[in-house]
């Protein structure tokens, strides 16, 4: 399971990085097609649409590398019995967070998709296919911050047996 999780989330990460290259492109090919007297439309709706899409699916494989902020003054003032169930809690809330956002994005991208939903701007694109990328990488999240706080809870039981 850890291999699949670890994958899971590399790959998102992946995509993110994909995405990263898709608004330098949608941006280089409007700035080139304005110098050449051309109209592309909707380079910059895409644009925004890969930058949205980079940013939700980077989430996961972020948090589980450690480069989400973290004030950890705090923690590290605590008796470590104390700063693990602060830990704990901390992980806890941010799945409430997460889950709260994750059903809410899918249900942002389904009710799109529901009714038909497109862009106000001139590419007209239907708007669940970008919000997809959005209720992907908050689901990813869940299960990240999820996937750690069995991990840490598995931890501090095992400290619990062993004291």
């Amino acid at each position: 399971m850890r291999r699949f999780l670890d994958g899971l989330y590399g790959a998102a990460g992946l995509l993110a990085g994909l995405c990263t290259i898709g608004v330098l492109v949608s941006v280089l090919a409007a700035i080139i097609a304005r110098q050449l007297g051309l109209n592309i439309p909707g380079t910059d709706a895409y644009a925004g649409y890969f930058m949205a899409a980079a940013g939700f699916l980077a989430l996961a494989s972020t948090f589980k590398h450690g480069e989400h902020i973290r004030v950890t003054l705090l923690l590290n003032s605590l008796a470590p019995a104390a700063s693990r169930r602060l830990d704990i809690f901390a992980l806890s809330m941010g799945c409430l967070l997460a889950a709260s956002f994750a059903f809410f994005s899918a249900k942002l991208a389904y009710d799109s998709w529901q009714f038909n939903d497109i862009s106000t701007s001139n590419d007209a694109t239907p708007l669940w296919i970008p919000q997809l990328s959005m209720a992907v990488g908050t689901i990813l999240f869940l299960v990240a911050l999820l996937d750690e706080l069995v991990r840490r809870a598995d931890v501090i039981s095992l400290h619990a047996r062993m004291t």
